[in-house]
Parts: C-alpha cells; sequence; structure tokens
C-alpha cells in the first residue's frame, strides 16, 4: 500500500539540495558584486553559481516529482503543496504592489510637489508637473524620449495573454476528463503563445532603446517603465519555462484527473502573470 492511501504525512530523507542551492546562491551574489566592480574572473564565478543552481533545481525537482508518481503523497502533503504556492503567489502580489506603489508616488504625489509653485520652484526652475517626465528638471523633449504607447505591440501582448488564460484552462479541462490530446494540445498552445510574447517583449526593448531614446537612463519615466515591465517579462519567463516542464511530463504520461497538483500550481501562476499585465497595461502603458 503506498502513502498516499494512508494518514502518515510523507518524511522525506535527509536531503543535500538546500545546501547546493545555498552554496549556488552564494556564488552568484560574490560573482556578481565581482562583475560590477569589474573585479578578475568574477563572470565564471557568476556563471557558476547559476550553473550549480540549475543542476540543484532539476535534481531537487526531480526527486519531487518521482516520490509523486511513486504515491507517496497523499492528503497532507497535497495540503502542503496548496499552501505554500498559495503563500509564494501572495509574496509576489507584495512584490508587485511595491513596484506599483513606486510609480503611483512618482506620478501622483512626488511629480506635483516638485512643481508646487510655493516650495517646487525653489528647487527645480521650470519644472512642470506633467507626465512623463524624465525627472525634475529635465523634460521629455530635454530628454530626447518618446513614451511607449498602448496600441501596437502592447495591445498585441495583451490579447496573446489573455488567450493563454484561455488556453490553459482548456488543457485544464481536458485533464480532468482524462483527455491527454486536449491536455498536451492545450499545453502546447499556451506554452508557443508565451514564447511569441517574449518575443515581441525583446523587439519592443530593442525598438524603445534604439528608435525612441527610451532606456533606463531616460530618467523617473524610463526607470519605472523598465522595472515593471522587466520584472514581469522575467515572470513569464520563469512561467513559460514550467509550462514547458508541464508539457513534456504530460507527454511522458504524468498526471491523472484525480492528483496533479503541480498542473494546477503551474496553472494559478500563469493565470496570475496575466492578471498583473492587464494592469501593466492600463496603467502604464495606456493611462501615460
Amino acid at each position: 500500500m503506498s502513502l498516499a492511501q494512508t494518514d502518515k504525512y510523507y518524511l522525506p530523507q535527509p536531503s543535500l539540495w538546500p545546501i547546493i542551492g545555498s552554496v549556488a546562491l552564494l556564488l552568484m551574489a560574490v560573482g556578481g558584486t565581482m562583475t560590477m566592480r569589474e573585479i578578475d574572473n568574477g563572470g565564471w564565478v557568476l556563471l557558476t553559481g547559476v550553473a550549480i543552481l540549475f543542476y540543484m533545481m532539476f535534481g531537487w525537482f526531480g526527486e519531487v516529482i518521482r516520490d509523486s508518481e511513486a504515491g507517496r503523497y497523499n492528503s497532507q502533503v497535497d495540503s502542503s503543496f496548496r499552501w505554500s504556492m498559495s503563500w509564494f503567489i501572495f509574496s509576489e502580489v507584495m512584490f508587485f504592489a511595491a513596484f506599483f506603489g513606486a510609480l503611483f508616488y512618482t506620478r501622483v504625489l512626488s511629480v506635483p510637489w516638485l512643481a508646487d509653485a510655493e516650495t517646487g520652484s525653489l528647487l527645480w526652475e521650470g519644472f512642470q508637473a506633467t507626465w512623463p517626465t524624465a525627472g525634475p528638471g529635465l523634460t521629455q523633449d530635454g530628454f530626447d524620449f518618446t513614451p511607449m504607447g498602448a496600441w501596437g505591440i502592447p495591445a498585441i501582448n495583451t490579447l496573446l495573454l489573455l488567450t493563454s488564460g484561455v488556453t490553459i484552462t482548456w488543457a485544464h479541462w481536458g485533464l480532468k476528463k482524462s483527455n491527454r490530446t486536449q491536455l498536451i494540445l492545450g499545453l502546447a498552445m499556451t506554452v508557443a503563445l508565451g514564447v511569441v510574447f517574449l518575443g515581441l517583449q525583446v523587439y519592443e526593448y530593442i525598438h524603445a532603446y534604439s528608435e525612441m531614446g527610451l532606456t533606463l537612463g531616460a530618467g523617473v519615466y524610463g526607470a519605472t517603465f523598465f522595472m515593471l515591465t522587466g520584472f514581469h517579462g522575467f515572470h513569464v519567463l520563469v512561467g513559460t519555462t514550467m509550462l514547458i516542464v508541464m508539457l513534456l511530463r504530460s507527454i511522458a504520461g504524468h498526471f491523472t484527473a484525480e492528483h496533479h497538483f503541480a498542473f494546477e500550481a503551474v496553472s494559478w501562476y500563469w493565470h496570475f502573470v496575466d492578471v498583473v499585465w492587464v494592469l501593466l497595461f492600463i496603467v502604464v502603458y495606456w493611462l501615460i
């Protein structure tokens, strides 16, 4: 009888993976610092840390998958996984809330304060409370950059992510009905949409830097724009990677209609990424 059929909570054997992950993070931090300070071999230390981190993730996740496929997880372990993923997504919500808060503070509070007739003129003569702005003492024309509009690639990317939310839900329905073909096809379409989104995001960044003068150095507007869209793009990359893993596992015959939390966790994360993008499209691109 497998542990999944008992009331006992499964406890894995002591593992070295947390220590290996800690070493990887330490090397990445040291290597990143050495690289920024232009110390010899800093890049190699950083790359070594990244390689060890990928090795740790591949090995650790592989053990979890093997334990799951062996039937060692019961409802108590499943509940732990669900709570863990819920708290992780909550931490991501707070992560983006801080960045949206920084944008709100800049646009709604600090820019008008700096242009106040009584106090602002003493600090920044001639500064006007307009958005987008490069910052105090600088104007959009003076900094020579063009703000990113909503229509075009951003609108197309919004359609792509909204469609991907439909395709992953369709794949989930297929899994619940034990329709393996629908599951694999839905996941493949979702992965394709994520890859196209990332490709268009890269093209948008190249266009911004080469033709619009919109860079990280373009004052407060450039900083907030790339901070929000860049971190969201990183989350799309992580989500697409997880979707590829789910697709490969589905092709290998993993998951059943009753037990498939790994798939659910990735779908939760992907829907979260979709919601964040809708907010980004409205606040960052549309309401400029």
